[in-house]
């Protein structure tokens, strides 16, 4: 039996930032990885190293001094590739529906939250009649956590955690095969984020209004119990560069992840070690010629000055002992 197609797929995407005096900032260097309908793949790494612009780059919404290379398929469609036109009228909503970073700047601040999520239902869902575009307004608040007595208020008027389950709801009306969460838990405590993690989880496992065997959630975020409790693979960055790509239950598992950095982020947390990853991450615009990784890492050796190899989801010289378990799917295949 041949394996579904996967809802995004992505090859070699690539990410440079033309600054003034022609200098080149690489902020994403050749991603590649897959998510499977009924998945979630969660994408970590500390502040800066590359996860939003990747986000960016799948919606078409990076900066005119931005150029994208690779290919990202959704479907039959490369998102690299497609034109404002097609990324607007197909893509942002319908097929891919956004939990942003910075919620509050994505709602217009002259529109209630009830204006903008039965705006939002009356456009993407078929739903007619002010009676029933209201309930279906009504039933996504409900499902973000998003209380009904703030409705009418305005973006101004609510708080992060608030803009946050705006933003949620929002992203869940379109039925969208893939939802890009970015930091989805922000300003939420952790009832909450456990709340909005699980809605998502449920979004990716129920069938959709079409059918189907559910959707797609990719997942950006810092807070790793929320990637622990709803993930079904996890991808590591580290200055622009996915370095590992594994199962959830491998990477937080007894035997732990195998790159360094990976190991590191896990053993910074409070319920572990809170043993912080000594040193700073570098500059994207001033990366070392071999493993970016090289000047934190306690396993360092002169091989690290070159480029390391990438090989079973994994990027590292010098990686730590392998468990039992099958190695994840390759990067590249």
């Amino acid at each position: 039996m041949t394996e579904p197609h996967p809802v995004l797929s992505v090859r070699g995407l690539s990410v440079r930032f033309l600054m003034p005096g022609g200098r080149r900032i690489a902020a994403v260097t050749d991603a590649h990885f897959d998510v499977a309908a009924g998945e979630c793949l969660a994408l970590i790494g500390e502040s800066g190293c590359g996860k939003s612009v990747l986000a960016s780059a799948l919606l078409g919404l990076l900066p005119a001094n931005a150029q994208a290379a690779g290919q990202a398929r959704l479907g039959d469609l490369d998102l690299l590739s497609a034109d404002e036109r097609t990324l607007a009228r197909r893509v942002r909503g319908r097929l891919i529906g956004l939990v942003p970073q910075s919620p509050a700047a994505h709602l217009t601040p002259v529109r209630t939250v009830r204006s903008h999520l039965e705006e939002t239902v009356a456009a993407l869902t078929g739903v007619r009649g002010r009676a029933a575009v209201r309930a279906a307004a009504l039933a996504a608040a409900e499902r973000a956590a998003f209380p009904a007595d703030h409705l009418d208020r305005h973006p101004h008027q609510l708080s992060g955690g608030l803009a946050q389950r705006a933003a949620t709801a929002l992203a869940l009306v379109g039925d969208a095969p893939l939802v890009l969460a970015d930091e989805p838990t922000t300003g939420l405590d952790r009832d909450l984020v456990n709340r909005t993690v699980d809605e998502l989880r449920r979004h990716v496992d129920e069938p959709g209004r079409t059918g189907g065997t559910g959707r797609a959630l990719l997942m950006i975020t810092h807070d790793l119990a929320a990637a622990e409790r709803i993930a079904d693979r996890v991808a590591v960055m580290y200055a622009g560069r996915i370095v590992e790509l594994t199962d959830a239950d491998t990477f937080f598992g007894p035997t732990g992840p195998r790159h360094p950095y990976s190991h590191g982020l896990l053993q910074a947390l409070p319920d572990r070690f809170f043993t912080p990853i000594p040193g700073m991450p570098p500059e994207l615009g001033d990366l070392p010629g071999g493993c970016a990784f090289a000047p934190r890492c306690g396993q360092v050796s002169p091989a690290c000055a070159a480029p390391p190899p990438t090989t079973g989801g994994l990027a590292c010289h010098h990686p730590r002992p392998a468990a039992s378990a099958p190695a994840p799917e390759d990067l590249r295949a």
